[in-house]
């Protein structure tokens, strides 16, 4: 359940703050991919940010960072901006800007970030394993409120879906079916980037960033079709029925995590 955009989120608005320098948070980004490429999703967003437009070519992790500054805070050092995570699914768009070119992306790629105080949204995209490419989209109307997820419940809901996650491997018979399960959800965690996280961030949400990509391992393999998944449309459907709300409060603890670690480093910059 780790993310590209939870990792921009965090080393964005730590940057923005004075809590990080930029060489970190670039080195930051180069966990998911050793390449950044950044363009403007349409001509208007080009002219609005100095990026290079669909078929200009792209520029680096860099300047997506000098845009953000630029954009915010007209290049002042240390004044911060609200930088937002976003984990929007079929069912839970929760904080998209409705009928926006970012939302539909976001949707489409599962994650994105918001910049409300820069009009801008941010979706990555992998492009093999060397490269990721983030698209900037301009936001034209109103950026709805953040929804507030404390910590401590997310931390409670998250401890409840670790439970009910074991019971759902359980009751689709994937554990027993699929002596494999538990190798492949090992093997799924390692293979995830494991980024460096600024200075400063809370130790709690960190430990509910990892609890939230191991139970969304476990999510996934309990997903697969495996000898022990869904056989028919009515067992397909009780697993999905099982699975959400699960996902729920794995993209709600991440959510609240990111928040979290945002508002500590916006709140004490000196940190860096």
């Amino acid at each position: 359940m780790s993310n590209a955009s939870a990792t921009l989120t965090v080393w964005a608005s730590a940057w923005l703050a004075g809590a990080a320098a930029p060489d970190d948070a670039l080195d930051a980004l180069t966990a998911w991919a050793p390449v950044q490429r950044v363009h403007a999703a349409d001509p208007e967003t080009a002219a609005q940010t100095g990026l290079p437009g669909p078929g200009a070519g792209t520029v680096g992790a860099a300047a997506l960072f000098t845009t953000l500054r630029r954009s915010t805070a007209g290049g002042r050092a240390g004044s911060g901006a609200e930088v937002r995570l976003v984990l929007p699914v079929a069912g839970d768009v929760r904080g998209l800007p409705a009928g926006t070119s970012f939302a539909r992306a976001a949707l489409a790629a599962g994650e994105g970030v918001l910049v409300p105080d820069a009009g801008l949204g941010l979706v990555p995209a992998a492009e093999g394993e060397e490269a990721l490419r983030w698209v900037v989209h301009s936001l034209p109307v109103d950026v709805p409120p953040a929804e507030h997820v404390g910590l401590a419940e997310a931390e409670h809901a998250l401890r409840s879906a670790v439970r009910d996650s074991a019971r759902a491997l359980d009751e689709l018979q994937v554990a027993r079916e699929d002596a494999t399960v538990r190798q492949r959800i090992a093997a799924a965690l390692r293979a995830t980037p494991q980024p460096e996280w600024p200075r400063g961030v809370p130790p709690r949400a960190l430990r509910v960033l990892d609890q939230a990509q191991h139970v969304g391992a476990i999510l996934e393999a309990a997903a697969q079709d495996t000898p022990g998944g869904a056989w028919s449309a009515a067992a397909a459907d009780a697993r999905e029925q099982l699975l959400r709300p699960l996902w729920t409060d794995v993209r709600t603890a991440q959510l609240a995590a990111v928040a979290e670690s945002v508002r500590v480093l916006a709140a004490h910059p000196s940190q860096r």
